[in-house]
């Protein structure tokens, strides 16, 4: 598939003590650059071919999550590129305030810009990540926390690899991506990206359990 979104750049060298990934942790590394990428712009044509063939693996049972990729891979096979192009567009950025908001800021204080970014931005500081000169999005953008999750998960398999996780998931993505969910699930025109949603859901709703395990 594509290579994760870029929009973030270290500004020190990253925590962690160089321990190996499990296939677990890069499974969970892979999915969050997934979302981050189809989020982030409109996939291409080896994307969506990518897609549909790993739903037949990754779509085989009764799991939500299993049923989320199943629903992704089917819609991805029966869509090209101009369609899913002329989707995100409508959906993202419609002619004055967008169908679908993608910021976090948006759904946690109702306008962009407001106080849930500033603390992110706090928390990425303190991460030492800082936005890419020429990038549009604000951090709070979901392609942008997607890829913030990827770094910290290769980053940091270890104890305290997996706080920085935790605490930066249940912070800046949990009290908002179900609500983004459903925005893209009512969309009349969101046919590619509610099935994209209902990805995120599953995949985030199984990081959520996980995170309060531990």
């Amino acid at each position: 598939m594509n290579a994760p979104v870029s929009i973030f750049q270290p500004q020190h060298p990253a925590p962690g003590d160089g321990t190996v990934l499990t296939d677990e942790d890069r499974a969970r590394a892979h999915h969050y650059a997934l979302l981050g990428n189809l989020f982030f712009a409109a996939p291409e044509a080896p994307l969506l071919t990518a897609l549909a063939a790993s739903a037949r693996v990754l779509g085989s049972g009764d799991t939500p999550f299993a049923t989320a990729w199943a629903a992704l891979g089917e819609i991805a096979a029966g869509s090209d590129t101009a369609s899913v192009h002329d989707e995100y567009h409508t959906l993202f950025f419609g002619i004055g305030r967008p169908d679908v908001m993608l910021f976090g800021s948006f759904y946690l204080a109702g306008f962009l810009m407001e106080e849930p970014l500033a603390e992110l931005r706090d928390d990425l500081a303190e991460l030492g990540l800082a936005r890419r000169p020429g990038v549009a999005e604000t951090e709070d953008h979901i392609a942008a926390l997607a890829e913030v999750m990827r770094h910290l998960v290769i980053t940091g398999p270890d104890e305290a690899g997996l706080a920085r996780q935790r605490l930066f998931f249940t912070r800046h993505l949990q009290p908002w991506y179900a609500r983004l969910a459903d925005a893209l699930a009512a969309a009349p025109q969101a046919r590619f990206y509610a099935r994209a949603g209902a990805l995120m859901r599953a995949f985030f709703d199984i990081e959520s359990e996980a995170f309060a395990m531990e």
